[in-house]
């Protein structure tokens, strides 16, 4: 039995730090732009600041300033994922108190209900945590399936078959509005496979 919560303390305990790291990581969403090898771009966005590297070695990374500018979805994922990050700091303690190894929390009955509660609250934080990662995947595979979506397809350099942008709508700068370009045949239905 002792081996049994021991591993699940530290299994706990890991999942706890990689939480930790995926909510600080900056590489949420990555676009890479390249029309060669020598002027390859990418983007990393995160939920606290956005990052931009190229082929030549140069990295610069911009910080959210402040919560009234960033996108709404950012926000709630921000918020799903500082409270998975408490909820399982809180599980973690909450889990030793509750070991038949330690000698903190009480009889063997109390410390029963404390493990139970430690793990009602690790899954509390994996709820929290799965809710931010599927609502920011969720936003990322919508704008990228998007025909009308054109902001982030915009940056990659049409290259024929390779190019992510359809040839079927573009954006014509100051106008505001979409307009439909009858594509060449070399570009057909297959030209995307």
């Amino acid at each position: 039995m002792f081996r049994a919560q021991i591993s699940a303390l530290v299994f706990g305990v890991g999942g706890f730090g990689a939480l930790v790291a995926a909510t600080a990581s900056n590489e949420w969403r990555v676009t890479t732009r390249a029309s060669s090898v020598i002027t390859a771009t990418w983007v990393y966005q995160g939920l606290w600041m956005n990052c931009a590297g190229n082929a030549m070695g140069s990295f610069h990374c911009r910080p959210h300033f402040t919560i009234f500018q960033v996108q709404g979805y950012i926000q709630a994922c921000r918020g799903l994922m500082i409270a998975a990050v408490s909820l399982g700091f809180f599980g973690s303690i909450i889990a030793l108190f509750g070991m038949k190894c330690t000698k903190v929390g009480g009889s063997e009955k109390a410390k029963a209900k404390t493990a139970c509660l430690a793990g009602v609250v690790f899954i509390l934080s994996g709820l929290c945590s799965m809710t931010g990662c599927s609502l920011y995947a969720n936003k990322i595979t919508t704008e990228f399936f998007d025909p009308l979506f054109i902001d982030q397809k915009m940056g990659y350099a049409y290259n024929g078959a390779t190019s992510v942008m359809s040839s079927r709508a573009k954006y014509h700068g100051g106008e505001g509005d979409i307009k439909t370009t009858t594509p060449s045949k070399q570009f057909d239905k297959n030209a995307y496979v």
